[in-house]
């Protein structure tokens, strides 16, 4: 697949695919955008210790990191499920470099995530597991209500609408646990209209950089 490595407006570098015209994070910075949506207003908003995560779309693996940073921050033990169709190859990944900015400390963690075996549980530390899951959504039978939080982070409507589609949003309202949360930079209307008619109730909030919104949905049970 052709793409191309770009540098974002905070330093941190993306994937640029000419052929959808698509980034896998913000061009205003990957790494600010990932934090404030994924784990500010994602994991910090979960109040349990035992935190498990499912990402739709692994990519390059930043917002595994990012949880697995958080996880040693907190001291909270995280496991991170993420389903990705067309892995980023392994040369591609460490040629973004974000231990240069999240903390070299990491970059071993941050190898280990990209280098073991796909579809098979793995432990990276004491309070985080992971699973890396080769499939496409499509295809895919989640397990029912079992995850805290859904990272929903496909590509934007405007490149891949079927990853929006209201079929793939059940899929996410049934692996959550009640009163578990989806979060999303998103904020188009038709995403929340359709999130609303699967039983989500859709709290808007600030966006990051960029952006003057994003989406947390709950599953009030």
């Amino acid at each position: 697949m052709e793409h191309q490595i770009i540098t974002t407006s905070d330093g941190s570098k993306t994937i640029y695919l000419p052929h959808l015209d698509e980034t896998y994070h913000s061009s205003h910075g990957a790494i600010q955008e990932a934090v404030h949506v994924f784990i500010r207003h994602g994991v910090q908003a979960i109040e349990q210790h035992e935190t498990r995560i499912f990402e739709m779309g692994f990519g390059t693996g930043l917002n595994a990191l990012l949880a697995y940073v958080e996880s040693e921050q907190s001291n909270r033990n995280i496991h991170y499920s993420g389903i990705e169709a067309y892995p980023v190859d392994t040369e591609t990944v460490m040629l973004m470099d974000y231990c240069s900015l999240i903390g070299k400390e990491h970059y071993t963690k941050f190898e280990k995530l990209h280098t073991p075996d796909w579809n098979t549980k793995h432990q990276l530390s004491d309070l985080f597991s992971f699973e890396k899951i080769h499939a496409k959504i499509e295809e895919f039978t989640p397990p029912q209500e079992q995850f805290d939080v859904v990272f929903f982070d496909a590509f934007g409507p405007r490149a891949q609408e079927d990853m929006w589609a209201p079929a793939i949003l059940q899929k996410m309202y049934d692996l959550l646990k009640p009163n578990g949360f989806l979060v999303t930079y998103c904020a188009k209307g038709q995403v929340k209209r359709d999130l609303k008619s699967l039983g989500f109730t859709i709290e808007p909030l600030p966006g990051p950089p960029g952006k003057r919104e994003m989406t947390r949905a709950w599953k009030y049970i």
